[in-house]
This record gives C-alpha cells, sequence and structure tokens, in this order.
C-alpha cells in the first residue's frame, strides 16, 4: 500500500483522476473500483491517522485484537459486496450472539423462544411461545406492534414485557430520550423472534469476521499502484466547494471528487451543526481467559452504560489469561468538539438542515458525497459498500 503521513510538498491534484476524502468503507470501496473499472490514478485523503475509518482494529498492550470505535459485525444479504469484499480477506464463521441483561438474567436478543421460558418460566414461556407459532408461524421476525394487534391478553403481555425490559431502557440510554419522546412507530417495530435459532443475523447468508481483521483487509484493498493514501491530512485545508466548482489549493479541479465526510464541516457549520450521538467506550483488560459467553451483552434494565463487548469471543483469538473488553456510554455530539459522530439524529428539521448542505454541491457534476457521514443517514457496513459500489457504476456510466 502506497502510504504517506501529511502531503508532501510536491503533491498535485492534478495528477490524480479522483480524490477520495476518507479511507473508509465508502471511500477504499470507490477508489479501489474506480482504479480497476477505469484506470484511475487515486489519492485518497484521510483525516485520521490510520485508514479503515471506525472499522479499524489494532492489537492492544495485552496482544487482543479490539475495534477502537466499536464492535463491527459483518453479514449481509448482497452477493455483489461479499464477493468484492471477499477478494480481500477470508473470513471466519463467527455468527453474531447477543444476550440481554434484564434483572441479572442473561437472556437472547431478538427475544426469542429461550427468553420467553427465561422471562415467564418454562411452562408458561412454553405456552405463550406455542401461542406465537400459531399466530404467526416458526422462524420469523415479528414486531412487537404485530402482537398488540391481536388483541390477545397474552400476546399483549409479551409485547409490554419486551418493550420494558429490552427497548425502553436500553433506547433511552442510547438516544437521550425520555419515554414520550420516543417515536411510537420506532417503538412497534421492535421484533421478536418466533424459532430457537439466537444469532443477532439469524436470515444473513454471509456473516462472520475478517479472519485477520478489518485494517488487514483495507490495507489490501488499497493495495494497488493507482492509489496513493495520505494520512494526517485535514482536506478542509486543500479543499475548497464553490458553487460552480471544487478547488484544491486555490486551483479549480475537474477530477472526480468522492467526499464520506460530514458535509457541515466542510461549510465550517456556517447553517449550524447536523446533531448526532456520539459514544464514550472504556476499554479494560481482564486477567481470565472470558468475561462473558457472548460478543455482546446489552444492559437493558439497569445500568449507565448500553452494552459491553468482549473482543475475543468475536474474533476467536486466542490468548490465555487475558480478555480485553470495552464499555460504551452514550452521549450527545457536540460539533466541532473533535467527538466521533456515530449515530444521526434523523428528524424532520435535522433533516431539512443536512439538505440545506447538500443543496450547495448538488449542482457540482464531480462531487459525489458518500457514506453515513456525507449522507448523513445510518448504514451498515454493507449497505455502506453496496452504495458506493452504486455510485461507481453511475460515475463508470457517465465517463462511458
Amino acid at each position: 500500500m502506497n502510504c504517506e503521513y501529511g502531503l508532501p510538498a510536491t503533491f498535485n491534484a492534478d495528477s490524480y483522476d479522483a480524490l477520495v476524502v476518507g479511507a473508509g468503507f465508502a471511500g477504499a470501496t470507490c477508489a479501489r473500483k474506480l482504479v480497476e473499472a477505469c484506470g484511475y490514478k487515486v489519492a485518497v485523503i484521510e483525516r485520521r491517522n490510520h485508514i479503515a475509518g471506525n472499522a479499524f482494529d489494532y492489537e492492544d498492550a495485552a496482544g487482543i485484537l479490539v475495534h477502537k470505535y466499536g464492535p463491527h459485525i459483518y453479514h449481509t444479504f448482497n452477493d455483489r459486496v461479499h464477493q468484492f469484499l471477499s477478494r480481500f480477506t477470508e473470513w471466519t464463521d463467527y455468527d453474531h450472539k447477543v444476550l440481554a441483561n434484564i434483572n441479572g438474567t442473561l437472556m437472547p436478543v431478538p427475544f426469542n423462544h429461550t427468553s420467553l421460558k427465561l422471562a415467564f418460566g418454562d411452562e408458561k414461556g412454553e405456552r405463550l411461545y406455542q401461542k406465537l407459532v400459531a399466530t404467526f408461524g416458526e422462524n420469523k421476525k415479528v414486531p412487537i406492534m404485530e402482537l398488540r394487534d391481536k388483541n390477545d391478553d397474552e400476546l399483549v403481555e409479551v409485547a409490554d414485557y419486551v418493550y420494558e425490559n429490552v427497548f425502553l431502557y436500553y433506547t433511552m440510554k442510547q438516544w437521550g430520550k425520555t419515554p414520550d419522546q420516543i417515536d411510537k412507530s420506532i417503538t412497534g417495530r421492535v421484533p421478536i423472534f418466533v424459532g430457537d435459532d439466537d444469532r443477532y443475523f439469524p436470515q444473513a447468508p454471509h456473516q462472520g469476521m475478517p479472519a485477520q481483521g478489518y485494517t488487514k483487509m483495507f490495507e489490501h484493498m488499497l493495495d494497488h499502484d493507482l492509489i496513493d493514501v495520505f494520512l494526517n491530512v485535514d482536506v478542509r485545508d486543500i479543499l475548497t466547494v464553490t458553487k460552480t466548482h471544487v478547488e484544491v489549493r486555490e486551483r479549480p479541479y475537474g477530477g472526480e471528487v468522492i467526499y464520506t465526510g460530514p458535509l457541515d464541516e466542510l461549510f465550517d457549520l456556517d447553517l449550524g451543526g447536523l446533531p448526532y450521538r456520539t459514544l464514550d467506550m472504556q476499554f479494560e483488560t481482564l486477567d481470565m481467559d472470558q468475561f462473558q459467553p457472548v460478543g455482546t451483552v446489552n444492559y437493558t434494565t439497569s445500568e449507565d452504560f448500553t452494552r459491553i463487548t468482549e473482543f475475543k469471543n468475536m474474533t476467536g483469538q486466542v490468548v490465555p489469561g487475558k480478555t480485553t473488553i470495552m464499555r460504551e456510554y452514550s452521549k450527545a455530539f457536540e460539533p466541532g468538539s473533535g467527538e466521533t459522530p456515530y449515530y444521526a439524529i434523523l428528524q424532520d428539521d435535522t433533516r431539512a438542515l443536512y439538505e440545506q448542505y447538500r443543496d450547495r454541491v448538488r449542482g457540482l457534476v464531480n462531487f459525489h458525497p458518500a457514506g453515513r457521514l456525507a449522507e448523513y443517514r445510518y448504514y451498515d457496513m454493507d449497505g455502506v459498500c453496496a452504495s458506493a459500489l452504486n455510485l461507481c457504476d453511475e460515475i463508470i456510466a457517465q465517463r462511458a
């Protein structure tokens, strides 16, 4: 991989057919696709001191591979995405499982057959399960709204239990909202799983973890003679967007620009900052082989943190006598603070503010916002990759 820290004095944007801002999923996917499909020479400009975006992983002081920005669990239904990413990594056979700590008892999430018996006792739990099977069929995800719509007291009891013990307090912590502020349409979509499969993504045909980690996968993706990567570079120091064109170092730039950063920051937040939730992640290495039975335990009825991740449970790494866990604390994001924006707060007013920023670049045919920050939306990893591949299809078609 051709990689430098900082921009050399000899950097000339005009020697590149495309500038990609950001070395995460959107940026790396676009860079690789454009060099292979078009023969473009591409500069990837990254503000951080590493590639891989929020999927960046590294070995900590105990030698344990951890995810710096929180757990990233690969899963997809998209064959095109899986085929593309599989060129740069092999996958483990990891199936993600999540437990909820409900008043001290660990129950599978989404709520399933096992959860029902743990919550209501074996006899009643089995009776409720058989009623769910008779009503909805087996091996199906069912939103709790549909349980309530049946006007059956026992199904309503299940819906209420899941809402109060799996969803409510966890969501209050995650989004900083009181119960009356939580959108009822979101509440109603909380699912249960009518079945015994305790995988978090039971129907995803492709899931696992990169065998050597995400960072190594990105190294392979960006390892091409026509890709140059520049780290520790804030693109705002060299790139300016006007109403009619893009400038790099005060000279018009006619190549393609794939921009994966926050649009509001590109314009110095002059219309106001877009709101997000961010996370305070606290890592702790423990002198034991294993702390918890699965990769993620959500604390849905207690604690100030939302969940604990144990990385060895996800990666399958063997490090005797040591394990690293991470607690996540959700909080409001302060624009311009240097914090990492994780979850866009999607409301009518925030979408309207985003569209005001988006309108400023809509007429620039060579400027392409890509990814969850630039598009101000939530994506899973595979969704980012799929969107980036589709964007490249459009660029390639316009070039033809």
